[in-house]
């Protein structure tokens, strides 16, 4: 689809509340994408809305990035496409259908941002960065392997997303970081797959050194694809998720990661994915829009 075709939504609902000279479609450098798709919750529900608390809060972030020393949404332009419509969608056809929508982005020169929704749609953005960067490397942060065959008889279960990726990515080519739960079936398939995973116990025990962002960024190649379950930080900073682990990370270690990806690496996309939001508590709604914010910054460092 031609830029001249592209929808964008308003500055009083776009991503950190941006000007239309901004955030347009034809000019932007990147595009945010909502896909508020929830199809196969195992426990908490509400992720649905989760793209829409992200877009909410972000108009509370600051545009100017002390760290970086720059207000990268001015530099570049950043464009909030509609949500995703899933209706009658479930499974493989609204995988392929995010597939279709962000290759077609991705022809168009664009840095995609996916906000979710449950982590089932970064299957789609995965498959449809490879096309570009047929080299990269997969990224996960998050609590869980998701590497089930299928669960509970859906083969495109949240639980399954990364077994999907492996699909068309070789194991060898994914990172995990802060995985604290899985199944037997997951823990095997890591070994036989290659899978490089990061435990958090085995972090917090000193098993990677005191500078284990080092070795995270020694596993990957020069492009990276990452798919970020919020999950992954530590309940105490992040409750509103659906399935909460113990033993979790937080902000200024994933933080440091983050940064030296940007500058050791090439960040080519990336999702954030399995908010569940509560009214009564909007923080957690924040940390996940300046968390977008922050990759993207170091995106283009």
């Amino acid at each position: 689809m031609g830029a001249s075709l592209r929808t964008v939504l308003p500055p009083s609902w776009n991503f950190l509340q941006l000007e239309d000279q901004y955030s347009n479609y034809e000019t932007a450098r990147i595009v945010i994408l909502p896909m508020p798709y929830e199809a196969t919750v195992s426990y908490g529900t509400g992720t649905s809305e989760g793209p829409d608390a992200i877009l909410a809060a972000s108009h509370y972030v600051e545009f100017f990035d002390d760290e970086y020393e720059r207000e990268i949404c001015f530099d570049l332009g950043i464009a909030t496409l509609p949500p995703l419509d899933f209706s009658g969608r479930v499974g493989k056809p609204a995988v392929d259908m995010v597939y279709n929508v962000v290759r077609d982005l991705l022809a168009d020169g664009k840095f995609v941002v996916g906000l979710g929704g449950e982590h089932t749609i970064a299957e789609g953005m995965a498959r449809a960065h490879l096309g570009h960067h047929s080299g990269m490397s997969v990224l996960q942060l998050d609590a869980h392997s998701d590497l089930r065959e299928e669960y509970e008889g859906d083969t495109y279960s949240h639980a399954c997303v990364m077994a999907r990726i492996m699909d068309f990515l070789q194991g060898e080519r994914i990172v995990q970081l802060g995985v604290r739960a899985q199944c037997k079936e997951e823990f095997h398939r890591i070994r036989r797959n290659g899978v490089k995973t990061f435990y958090a116990r085995d972090i917090r025990r000193g098993h990677h050194g005191s500078s284990w962002q080092d070795e995270v960024l020694r596993c990957l190649n020069e492009s990276v694809y990452i798919t970020f379950d919020v999950d992954y930080f530590d309940p105490s900073v992040m409750p509103s998720t659906g399935t909460p682990e113990p033993g979790g990370f937080f902000w200024d270690e994933t933080l440091d990661l983050i940064e030296k990806i940007g500058k050791e690496k090439t960040i080519v996309g990336f999702d954030v994915v399995e908010l569940a939001p509560r009214k009564d508590f909007p923080a957690p709604d924040y940390l996940a829009a300046k968390l977008t914010y922050k990759i993207i910054t170091a995106a283009f460092t």
